[in-house]
């Protein structure tokens, strides 16, 4: 069984009716023990760094995830999911999990009649084979809501990137971690694409 973290930030509904349409049967839960017994885990969000590393402190659910973080269990990390993943969030100054070395960076736009947050669907671009990312091609689009990106410090550990102003990084994964900025569950044919191959994902990445 699957089990979508619950740490107050919003969207989960959405994600395990996603889950659903694809057949795979997935819990929402805050409980830690819940998360360590799963054979898969989805740490989706929408919302701020600093609340949600509060939430998860406070129920342990931090220590949940890195020991299935570290004991080889899918992770998917979404949005929210796959920044506090990373070590350090410029949103509210937070240390994070550190699952993926790097940071998140707030967006530095100089075009005026671009907006904050990134709100909307975009074109991204392959930069490397990923499992979830099989039958992705560059120019599929997928749905993005966000203020913030991922610097991870490793190219190699960025899957894909899209053009917001200037380039980031949408797609980024370690091992049995991967993580998108956009969001899959409202991304179509081609986000439930990803949800169905981490259906199947046993969280190894071919060299």
């Amino acid at each position: 069984m699957a089990v979508i973290v619950d740490y107050d930030a919003g969207n989960l509904r959405s994600v395990q009716r996603a889950c659903t349409e694809v057949g795979l049967a997935a819990n929402i839960s805050d409980d830690p023990e819940a998360i360590r017994h799963a054979d898969r885990v989805i740490f989706p969000g929408v919302g701020a760094a600093g609340s949600a590393m509060k939430s998860i402190r406070k129920s342990g659910v931090d220590v949940a995830l890195r020991q299935a973080f570290g004991s080889g269990v899918p992770i998917l990390g979404i949005c929210l999911g796959l920044q506090i993943s990373l070590e350090f969030s410029e949103e509210d100054d937070q240390t994070t999990l550190g699952f993926l070395p790097g940071k998140v960076c707030r967006f530095q736009l100089r075009n005026p009649e671009l907006k904050i947050p990134h709100m909307g669907w975009n074109e991204i671009e392959l930069q490397r084979r990923h499992p979830l990312l099989e039958n992705i091609k560059d120019g599929d689009a997928f749905y993005f809501v966000h203020s913030f990106f991922p610097e991870p410090d490793n190219p190699a550990t960025i899957f894909a990137s899209t053009q917001y102003e200037s380039d980031f990084c949408c797609a980024a994964g370690l091992d049995n971690f991967f993580g998108t900025q956009f969001h899959p569950e409202k991304s179509g044919r081609v986000g439930l694409g990803i949800l169905d191959r981490f259906r199947h994902w046993d969280g190894r990445v071919a060299q």
